[in-house]
């Protein structure tokens, strides 16, 4: 009789019968422990947005150096170190043609990933004094590269890009903008993952480009180093989306 009186529950008594309060607290803690897994396996499922950064600390610099504006702005600086330009918003640098080849000034801000470089400049590139010898580029043969197609600022530390849809919306601004497209690869290609990309005859990319940010990407082309900088020319019209 005290065992059945101890199941029984009374709605107004406020206490549960031991056995369904056993249940209940086990079903709690097992539900707890079942959200915390989830939430541990959707953390290492997500992309990694990295450690890109915008130098805001250091202040504006001003820099000389050569500039060349095929496939896509560059600064080639007198130690050799060649820098990917943007504007001060989601378009690429105020470079005036005619500079092309030529020694210029430029200030702006520093960004950084890894050994992707990007200057913002927030003002027009203007000539210089001082001689100018543009870096030839130096063939590093043809590649089959596996990888992601971004815009080089937000990826440089403007941003800390995502993945999926709003990444990939958010990139295409900025490449329809004239910021110049970097290409991620999955492993690294001649000491970096990062290599600014061209179509095949060294000029701006078509806008297919913008059907393929975003993707996991494999991409045929020609690979040369400009300075410290990687280039790679390709033809998209050959781009394989494996899976």
């Amino acid at each position: 009789m005290n065992g059945w009186q101890d199941d029984f529950f009374v709605g107004w008594s406020g206490r549960l019968p031991r056995q369904h309060a056993h249940y209940l607290r086990a079903t709690f803690v097992s539900a707890v422990l079942i959200f915390l897994l989830l939430a541990l396996a959707l953390a290492r499922a997500t992309d990694d947005p990295g450690t890109g950064v915008v130098d805001w600390d250091a202040g504006e610099k001003t820099l000389r150096g050569i500039a060349t504006t095929q496939p896509y702005p560059l600064l080639h600086l007198a130690d050799g170190h060649t820098l990917m330009m943007s504007g001060p918003t989601q378009v690429g640098p105020d470079l005036d043609p005619a500079l092309d080849g030529k020694m210029v000034e430029v200030t702006g801000v520093m960004m950084k990933r890894g050994t992707l470089d990007m200057l913002q400049a927030n003002t027009p590139l203007h000539a210089a004094a001082g001689q100018a010898v543009v870096p030839q580029p130096v063939p590093l043969g043809r590649w089959r590269i596996t990888g992601e197609i971004c815009d080089g600022k937000c990826y440089a530390g403007s941003m800390r890009p995502g993945a999926g849809i709003a990444h990939r919306a958010c990139a295409n601004f900025c490449l329809i903008g004239g910021v110049a497209p970097v290409f991620v690869s999955t492993a690294p290609v001649e000491g970096s993952s990062f290599m600014l990309l061209g179509n095949a005859a060294g000029g701006p990319l078509p806008d297919k480009l913008f059907d393929l940010v975003a993707l996991r990407v494999q991409l045929e082309g020609e690979l040369e180093r400009r300075g410290d900088l990687l280039v790679f020319k390709v033809d998209l019209s050959r781009a394989k989306v494996p899976w």
